[in-house]
């Protein structure tokens, strides 16, 4: 059974993978490849990217805490952070995907960024992470107990296939292979498809990005749009990470990606006169890297500035990638969303949100702490 490693036993094993074979094992497949001759032709145009690597829109330290980059690692592998992973399994629901109709617009969450939707008859798939761990390490970042339920087998076949970046848990090597022969179409930031060709994808199904850039999908367009992170799997920044609006059938769909609190989110707001749903980032955050994951007070301000009708808190609730209880970003969020009028989604892993037709969801976080 694998279990969640301690943080001493990830850095005792990080060591020993440094030490023992080191170079072998960065060689492997799962890391992907740097950006190649396709990727590199449109990179070198982009206006965000300078001195080779990719840029925020505003100048972002990745790090933030006091001590510098090492206090905030001792920190956060050393400190006494409690309830950072649930004792008891979460609940979850076992939807049947393929049997859903299809002329029926829903969404369905499988717990930290991963989500499947279906808009204007055609299958969505967002940042799937269907495998045991979620790190280039064994064993490191692995799922709570009860979330990971689903499979590449319970997927139908997927009309866009959206990825917001390039970090593992968002881009899974193991879940990705597995997936191609039901991928008809990848939508990605630049630089990112130089993975999926490596990984034996048809250049021809893969479009990327820039910021600000659209592609034309059936019924509608698929916006590339700003966000504030970074991306990498070996080295930061030679690849882009974006969020992505869905604009099809007379219904806005939001997809956040990781991003730290910004200006982008007002003016996405005001560009496309708000959206019905937003996935927005909720989770992993830290005052010791406050500008690249946003906290629950920034997550309300970027709701609003969106002019989101609805949104759903995603980046929880699977993975432990941070210091603070696994539940705390759906309390903070539920009760700082009382005072306005926004409407939180809270689904479990596997229920159905339906996108036009507003709904109630329980506190089941509660329950499990």
């Amino acid at each position: 059974v694998i279990k969640q490693m301690t943080r001493r036993e990830f850095l005792l094993g990080s060591a020993v993978v440094l030490t023992a074979g080191g170079v072998g094992y960065l060689n492997l497949a799962k890391f992907g490849h740097l950006p190649d001759a396709i990727s590199l032709a449109k990179i070198k145009k982009s206006p965000h990217y300078k001195g080779g690597r990719f840029q925020n829109i505003h100048p972002t330290a990745k790090m933030t805490g006091q001590g510098g980059f090492l206090a905030t690692m001792l920190d956060f592998w050393f400190g006494n952070h409690p309830d950072t992973k649930p004792v008891k399994n979460i609940p979850a629901v076992k939807t049947e995907l393929k049997k859903l109709p299809l002329n029926e617009d829903l969404l369905v969450w499988f717990g930290h960024s991963s989500s499947y939707f279906q808009l204007n008859g055609k299958r969505f798939l967002v940042d799937p992470v269907f495998s045991d761990n979620a790190s280039p390490l064994p064993h490191n970042v692995v799922p709570f107990k009860g979330t990971n339920i689903y499979a590449v087998e319970d997927m139908p076949e997927i009309d866009y296939l959206i990825i917001t970046h390039d970090h593992y848990d968002h881009l899974d090597y193991e879940t990705i292979l597995a997936l191609k022969s039901k991928i008809k179409q990848v939508i990605t930031g630049l630089g990112v498809g130089s993975h999926f060709r490596y990984w034996g994808y048809d250049n021809d199904v893969i479009t990327e990005l820039d910021w600000n850039e659209s592609t034309d999908i059936t019924g509608g367009k698929i916006h590339a749009l700003p966000a504030r992170h970074f991306a990498g799997r070996l080295f930061e920044n030679r690849t882009l990470w974006a969020s992505f609006l869905v604009d099809v059938g007379n219904y806005k769909l939001y997809i956040g990606g990781d991003s730290g609190y910004d200006d982008h989110y007002k003016i996405i707001g005001d560009k496309f006169g708000g959206v019905d749903m937003a996935l927005l980032e909720a989770g992993q955050y830290d005052k010791n890297w406050r500008y690249i994951h946003e906290h629950p007070k920034e997550f309300i301000k970027a709701a609003t500035e969106l002019k989101a009708k609805r949104v759903l808190p995603v980046h929880n609730s699977k993975f432990s990638i941070c210091n603070h209880p696994w539940y705390e970003p759906l309390d903070k969020i539920t009760e700082l969303a009382q005072n306005t009028d926004l409407h939180i989604n809270t689904p479990q892993i596997g229920e159905v949100v339906k996108l036009r037709q507003p709904q109630q969801f329980r506190a089941w976080w509660k329950e499990v702490k």
